[in-house]
C-alpha cells in the first residue's frame, strides 16, 4: 500500500483492555477508509493475530493474560512482515523500547490522535511495500543471471562457467580480461547473483566513460560545496554498494591518480567523501573488468603493479567468439527471442541455412555484442519468418567475396606475397577493421597499407 492507494485495502487489527480506546481508534480508523476488526481479551487478541489477512495490528503494551511483547512475539511468528505498533502509557517507556528491539515498527504515548496513527500506518506500510519490491527485484536479478545465462556450448566457456561457479561464493576481489564486447559485464553480474553477497546492491560503474574529477565524485562521493555544481551531498557509489557487488569496468583506463585513492580504499575498507575530513567504513566486494593489456600497462607505468595485485585475488579470461564457435548458434537464438520482444510487430522467428552459416563462418571483431546487434537488425529488417543473409549487416554479407586465404599447400612463396595473404587474411578476421587488424598484428597502418598493397616501397 502507497499514501495514495485505497486504506479500505487494509485490515487492521486494534487490540486493547480499554473497551473506549478500542471504539475510539476503531471509529476513527473506520472513517479514515481502514477495515477493522478489535479486540479487547486476550483469547480475541491471540486468535485474530494469528488471522493472516490481518496487514497491521495496533496493541497495548499492557494488557491482562497476554501483554503486547508476546502478541508482538506472535504476529511476527504467524507473519513475521506485517507492520506491529504498540501503545503505551508514559511510565512504560523502558518496555516499548524493548519492543522495538524485537520488531515494532513504532510506539505511540497515549494519548495520541487518529491522525498520529494513520501516518505511521502508512509509514509501515510503504516500508513493506519497498521491501517487498526490492526482495522481487532481487529474486528477479538471479532469475535474470542464473549460470544458464553464460551460453557454454564450446570447451572455452564451459571453462569459464566452471571457473564463476567456483568463486562466485569465495568474497575476493575478480579480475575480468577479455575483448570489448565478451560479455565480462554479464559475468560479473552472474558472479554477484550466485555469491554471499547476492541479497545486497549490485553497483556498476564505467571508468572509462567519465573524466577523473567526475569518476572521483561518483565512486567516493562528495559534500556540498566540495567544488562547483556539488549543491548536495552525495553518498558514492561504493556506499552505495555496500554489503554487494560494485563492478569497476574498463578499469585499465582508469587514471594513475585515482588509482592510488582506489587502492587505500579496498586497503582499509573506508571510503572519504571529496571534501570531507570524515571517513566511513565499506564493505564491497569488487569485480573488475578490461579489454587492456594490465601486466603491459603495469611495465609502462600506465598502472600501478600493486593495484593490479589488489583487484587480481582470481582473474577470469572471457574468450573472444571467434575462440568459441559452438556457442554461436545458441547465442543466435537467444538474442533473436529478445529482439522478439522487443520488436512484438516482427515476423522472423528463425534463421536460413544460409544466414546461420554466415554467422558461424564470420570473425566477430565486435564479438558478442556485435552478434546481438547483427541478429536485432535481422529481426527488425526481416520480412518473413526466415531470416536471410541479405538480412544481415553488409560486413558479414560481403565477408566471403573478398574471403583471403593463408592455406599455401605445397607452394612456396615470395615473403611479400606472404604478407599480402597474411595481411588479407587478418584484415577479415576483424571485419576489415585496420586499427584493430594493426593492434592485432602489432604493426602501424602505413604497415599493414604495403603488406596489403605488397610493395617495397
Amino acid at each position: 500500500m502507497t499514501a495514495e492507494s485505497p486504506r479500505s485495502d487494509c485490515r487492521i487489527l486494534v487490540a486493547d483492555d480499554d473497551p473506549a480506546m478500542v471504539s475510539m481508534l476503531a471509529d476513527g480508523l473506520a472513517e479514515l477508509g481502514y477495515a477493522v476488526v478489535t479486540a479487547t481479551s486476550a483469547p480475541d487478541a491471540i486468535r485474530l493475530a494469528r488471522d493472516s489477512t490481518i496487514d497491521v495490528l495496533v496493541t497495548d503494551l499492557r494488557m491482562p493474560e497476554v501483554d503486547g511483547i508476546e502478541l508482538l512475539a506472535l504476529s511476527k511468528r504467524i507473519a513475521p512482515e506485517r507492520p506491529v505498533l504498540v501503545m503505551t502509557a508514559f511510565g512504560a517507556i523502558d518496555t516499548a523500547m524493548e519492543s522495538l528491539r524485537k520488531g515494532a515498527h513504532h510506539y505511540l504515548l497515549k494519548p495520541f490522535k487518529v491522525a498520529e496513527l494513520d501516518l505511521y500506518i502508512r509509514r509501515a506500510l510503504e516500508q513493506r511495500a519497498l521491501r517487498q519490491e526490492t526482495r522481487t527485484l532481487k529474486r528477479a536479478f538471479h532469475d535474470r543471471y542464473g549460470m544458464d545465462s553464460l551460453v557454454a556450448e564450446s570447451g572455452a566457456m564451459q571453462e569459464v562457467r566452471d571457473l564463476v561457479e567456483r568463486v562466485a561464493d569465495a568474497d575476493i576481489p575478480v579480475l575480468l580480461v577479455g575483448e570489448t564486447g565478451t560479455g565480462k559485464g554479464l559475468v560479473a553480474r552472474v558472479l554477484h547473483a550466485h555469491g554471499t553477497r547476492s541479497a545486497g546492491p549490485f553497483v556498476a560503474v564505467n571508468c572509462a566513460a567519465l573524466p577523473e574529477n567526475l569518476l572521483e565524485s561518483e565512486l567516493f562521493g562528495h559534500v556540498k560545496g566540495a567544488f562547483t555544481g556539488a549543491t548536495a551531498n552525495r553518498a558514492g557509489l561504493f556506499v552505495e554498494a555496500d554489503g554487494g557487488t560494485l563492478f569497476l569496468d574498463e578499469i585499465g583506463d582508469m587514471a594513475p591518480a585515482l588509482q592510488a585513492k582506489l587502492l587505500d580504499v579496498l586497503e582499509r575498507r573506508v571510503v572519504r567523501a571529496v571534501g570531507s575530513a570524515r571517513e566511513r567504513e565499506v564493505d564491497v566486494r569488487i569485480v573488475s573488468a578490461t579489454h587492456r593489456d594490465l601486466p603491459a600497462r603495469v611495465a609502462s607505468g600506465q598502472f600501478r603493479e600493486d593495484l593490479r595485485y589488489r583487484l587480481e585475488g582470481i582473474a577470469i579470461a572471457i574468450p573472444p567468439l571467434r575462440h568459441r564457435r559452438d556457442d554461436i548458434a545458441r547465442l543466435a537464438s537467444r538474442f533473436l527471442a529478445d529482439a522478439r520482444s522487443a520488436s512484438p510487430k516482427a515476423v522472423v522467428d528463425r534463421f536460413s541455412t544460409e544466414a546461420m552459416t554466415q554467422l558461424l563462418e564470420y570473425g566477430w571483431p565486435g564479438n558478442v555484442r556485435e552478434l546481438q546487434h547483427a541478429v536485432a537488425r535481422a529481426v527488425v529488417l526481416g520480412r518473413s519468418a526466415e531470416a536471410v543473409a541479405a538480412d544481415l549487416p553488409p560486413a558479414i554479407v560481403e565477408r566471403r567475396s573478398r574471403r583471403a586465404s593463408v592455406d599455401f599447400g605445397d607452394e612456396i612463396i615470395p615473403v611479400r606475397e606472404l604478407q599480402r595473404r597474411y595481411a588479407a587474411w587478418a584484415l577479415e578476421r576483424v571485419g576489415g577493421r585496420k586499427a584493430m587488424a594493426c593492434e592485432k598484428l602489432g604493426i602501424d597502418g602505413k604497415t599493414l597499407n604495403k603488406w596489403l598493397a605488397n610493395s617495397d616501397d
